[in-house]
């Protein structure tokens, strides 16, 4: 206690005085100072394994506050700042983001629907808010187009789908997927942006069959839709940039394998309160909801 205490205010009273004072060798202060470093350097040596077994485990995709997260997930007792010191010593970076905006076709003229959200983006409850859009990855073989349906409440991703081109049925499959999935009750408020996929008459039918309402962005405001932006930045940065998939095939199965077994499953949201979409919906909601 008496090394521990000169540790402490080492800078406020110089060590030399208090072990004059407390009556203690300064070689035992020093043989103390060393034993307590090499138990923290062995310490942070530990820790660090396990940090860089979360942010493998992520993709390379988990900074500080994620693995900080995951961390006391796993009963480790530890700070944020160690955790950011070690990833900085230990050389781990997340990838970073990309911000794109998209272009505005000149089909997108007037809005079948109006902007019903207008940017509140919360749901207190599963199925009352989706939000879907379409991106594309490159591969070598060409681009492959990705659709997907986004819970607003669990930001779990409840339907998606993939085509070689982008065709209308595409948005459709992925609705059919969300809806079979989910089974929402009336009331649902559908949220898109203006492309003509989503104003055509099958996917308007489609939604009209099953009692949903319709919202849309205002033209070429890709703000709108934040929460769907975001997914697809995510699952860039996290799935695609920095490597250029051989073949479509090869694309389908790293985008399957990071929606179904990362993102939905495991991948820590920070509006969630640090857990991923389903552990959210079985606390949240008593349930996990049928696949």
């Amino acid at each position: 206690m008496t090394f521990k205490f000169i540790e402490d205010h080492r800078h406020e009273f110089g060590v030399d005085l208090m072990c004059r004072v407390l009556d203690v060798s300064r070689s035992g202060y020093y043989a103390y100072c060393q034993r307590s470093t090499s138990k923290r350097k062995m310490a942070n040596e530990v820790l660090l394994g396990h940090v860089q077994t979360i942010f493998e485990e992520s993709g390379c995709t988990y900074g500080s506050p994620r693995v900080y997260q995951e961390l006391r997930k796993r009963a480790f007792v530890c700070s944020e700042k160690r955790v950011a010191r070690l990833m900085r010593l230990g050389g781990l970076r997340a990838k970073g983001i990309k911000r794109t905006r998209k272009r505005v076709s000149e089909q997108s003229q007037q809005a079948t629907a109006p902007n019903l959200l207008q940017g509140n983006f919360t749901a207190n409850e599963l199925n009352t808010r989706w939000l879907t859009d379409m991106t594309y990855i490159r591969t070598r073989q060409g681009w492959l187009y990705l659709a997907a349906v986004l819970d607003l409440c669990s930001r779990k991703v409840v339907g998606w789908a993939m085509a070689n081109r982008m065709v209308s049925a595409l948005p459709e499959q992925a609705l059919k997927m969300a809806l079979m999935q989910r089974v929402p009750d009336t009331g649902l408020v559908h949220h898109s942006d203006q492309g003509s996929q989503y104003r055509s008459a099958a996917y308007q039918r489609l939604l009209r069959d099953h009692n949903i309402t319709v919202s849309m962005n205002g033209v070429g405001a890709w703000s709108d839709n934040a929460p769907m932006e975001s997914f697809f930045a995510t699952l860039k940065r996290e799935c695609v940039d920095g490597r250029l998939y051989t073949t479509r095939a090869e694309a389908r199965t790293a985008l399957f394998a990071y929606i179904e077994g990362f993102y939905n499953r495991r991948r820590l949201h920070s509006s969630l309160g640090y857990e991923s979409p389903e552990e959210f919906e079985r606390k949240s909601c008593g349930c996990l909801v049928p696949r």
